[in-house]
């Protein structure tokens, strides 16, 4: 049997780049992802965000699908350049209006907002000041929070200032696999501590101004399995803990990175990028944690550097396109460890889901089991972790629609409403079916998997 408290919210993400379009319409400015996908070899067969789902344009017919779902929570994010197209400076008035239709399409459907300020789309002209390794994003980021603050905050419930800064710093600045496309491990940690800091400056910002949402914000958390009881297995995973998940964690919750990190990375950085009074505010700056969980690791040392490298295994995969499908005790595992070591802080689950090679049958239907019995499995989950004492209070599948997969680009589909790209028809999937179901019966449904 499955638990979910009163006033649990049921949900489901998009993101700008991914859905929205329209890239040169209404004055919106390029963003590092413009650049990015356009760049030879970067995304998967040269596919862009151009036009994506064109949401831009279809924003109603996206809307009433929330609607039909029975959504109570729907998270979005702001494309920071279609309100600032150069980042700072001249506010481009269509973009706002364009959220304010979000916004108010939203709450007249009887869906709460939950708004994420910054899912990856760094305006470009702020990447040629150097982006996230410049110390002066973060005061930018807070000039724009306190905008839409300002601008939209009346009507938003939920705030996340950044979505997995991990994949920021670490995909995008030290492997180069995502936006900006920079090979520097020097930076990336650079980088994390300017996005913490933004976070933070944000938050204070938008606090000052009055404003009436809960702030978060969204980290993708791994859970680390050690490869065997032998002693170096077992501090290769709490190495690689401490680079995945501690890294941010501790900042948030106490104050400080961690020492052992600090000690690991120091021939690449010496951390002298952390300033007097940063850690201080970066902890204890959130309202509720959002939770983004795709990951579990077997970790092991490698043999040939067992100090410094390490070898990784993904159990319990199943077919999913990208790597998803991770046994579903990595999500309890995660929830608990949260709680045990840094406190009762509400967690909504900001994003859960998987790829597949999703096709319309000749008769018009998407068939997608697995997606189904994948989102059973961690809404069971999920329901185990409240059982166990962790206070969570919202679950948010990813994603509503297929969409630009980043660099993957449109290889894979992670929606549960199928999108024709050619068409831009939306065709409900058997999985979007099941979830209305869940969500009416308020996840009594989950656990008694039957679906024909």
């Amino acid at each position: 049997m499955s638990f979910f408290p009163d006033g649990f919210l049921w949900g489901a993400t998009t993101a700008a780049y991914q859905v929205e379009g329209a890239v040169v319409e209404d004055g919106r400015g390029p963003s590092i992802w413009d650049f990015f996908s356009h760049t030879s070899g970067k995304t998967f067969n040269g596919d862009t965000g151009d036009i994506a789902c064109d949401q831009y344009h279809r924003l109603d017919i996206d809307l009433d699908l929330m609607a039909e779902l029975e959504m109570s929570l729907h998270r979005f994010s702001v494309s920071w350049s279609r309100v600032l197209p150069a980042g700072k400076g001249t506010v481009n008035q269509k973009g706002i209006d364009y959220y304010e239709r979000m916004i108010d399409g939203l709450l007249s459907r009887g869906i709460q907002p939950m708004l994420t300020l910054y899912h990856w789309d760094l305006p470009q002209a702020l990447q040629e000041k150097g982006g996230w390794a410049n110390r002066d994003s973060a005061s930018y980021f807070a000039d724009y929070a306190g905008l839409i603050n300002r601008r939209l905050g009346d009507r938003v419930a939920f705030w996340n200032t950044l979505n997995e800064p991990w994949c920021v710093a670490f995909l995008g600045y030290r492997d180069g696999i995502l936006a900006p496309g920079i090979k520097d491990e020097a930076l990336a940690y650079k980088v994390v501590h300017h996005q913490l800091l933004a976070h933070a400056r944000a938050t204070e910002h938008m606090r000052a101004d009055g404003t009436k949402g809960r702030i978060g914000l969204a980290l993708n958390l791994v859970s680390e399995i050690p490869g065997s009881t032998a002693s170096q297995d077992v501090a290769a995973a709490h190495r690689m803990d401490g680079i995945e998940n501690r890294i941010f964690l501790d900042p948030l919750f106490k104050g400080h990175y961690p020492e052992d990190i600090v000690r690991f990375v120091a021939p690449v950085t010496d951390f002298g990028f952390v300033h007097e009074g940063d850690l201080d505010a970066i902890q204890q700056s959130l309202d509720f944690l959002g939770v983004n969980f795709y990951q579990q690791h077997i970790t092991s040392a490698d043999p040939t550097d067992p100090e410094r490298k390490v070898r990784v295994a993904v159990p319990g995969k199943r077919g999913s396109a990208m790597d998803m499908d991770v046994a579903p005790e990595g999500l309890v595992d995660v929830l608990l460890r949260v709680k045990r070591d840094y406190g009762d802080l509400p967690i909504y689950i900001t994003e859960n889901g998987m790829a597949a090679q999703d096709k319309v049958d000749p008769d018009g239907r998407v068939r997608d089991a697995q997606r189904i019995e994948f989102w059973d499995e961690r809404l069971l989950a999920v329901s185990e972790a409240i059982e166990g004492g962790v206070d969570i209070r919202g679950y948010v599948a990813s994603s509503l629609l297929d969409n630009f997969e980043w660099q993957m680009g449109y290889s894979s589909r992670c929606g549960m409403v199928y999108v024709d790209f050619g068409t831009q028809k939306r065709i409900w999937k058997d999985s979007a079916r099941w979830y209305q179901r869940v969500i009416v019966s308020h996840g009594a449904i989950v656990g008694a998997l039957r679906w024909e």
